[in-house]
């Protein structure tokens, strides 16, 4: 009998509730509880907390990002730039010509009354208008004309078209006549002088 009271006295202790269990056991039990609470808190933190890895792919995807904008945006400032660069071309001798409008007028006028005269003084007079007010328009848009006869040879400036013996001594090297004119734009030279040398 003392066998199965002994029995009994163990299972009555296994089957005891936490009411029954003295404090010092149950404070063991709330304390594993805590840490162990607080482990799983700690473990979850270090999950939801980024990885160095994870930032540096967050990093690198912000900055395909910011590269991918900057190239649209320079794309769209290159094509705007082609754009109106091509628009410029086609519009850039508008002025000039818009401006040489009245001389073809003038020639226009001037042909219909050369028809009709008699008199070849008037129709000279009328030429030597159109052409000063070709040359005045033309001058208005920085166009200069070369002098060249009685200056030195300037490769720079001129063009041989041939030597020919100097009349005098000071005339050697020095353009004797003019076949064509040079002319100037805004101090840039934009047709060569067609001339004869003194040799």
């Amino acid at each position: 009998m003392k066998f199965n009271d002994m029995l009994k006295k163990k299972k009555k202790e296994n089957t005891d509730t936490p009411e029954n269990m003295n404090t010092t056991d149950q404070e063991n039990i709330q304390d594993d509880g805590q840490e162990q609470a607080q482990t799983e808190t700690a473990e979850q933190e270090v999950v939801d907390a980024p990885s160095a890895e994870d930032k540096l792919k967050e990093e690198l995807a912000q900055a395909n990002d910011k590269y991918l904008r900057l190239y649209a945006e320079f794309d769209n400032f290159r094509r705007r730039t082609q754009k109106e660069r091509a628009e410029a071309r086609e519009t850039e001798g508008k002025e000039l010509l818009v401006a040489l409008l009245p001389v073809l007028d003038d020639f226009e006028r001037a042909q219909r009354s050369m028809e009709k005269a008699v008199d070849v003084t008037s129709v000279k007079e009328g030429v030597t208008l159109i052409q000063n007010k070709l040359k005045n328009i033309l001058g208005q848009k920085g166009l200069k004309e070369m002098e060249s006869v009685g200056a030195p040879f300037d490769a720079d400036l001129h063009e041989a078209i041939t030597n020919i013996p100097a009349p005098t001594d000071d005339l050697k090297g020095k353009v004797l006549d003019e076949m064509e004119k040079g002319y100037y734009l805004k101090d840039r030279v934009i047709r060569f002088a067609k001339v004869v040398v003194g040799a």
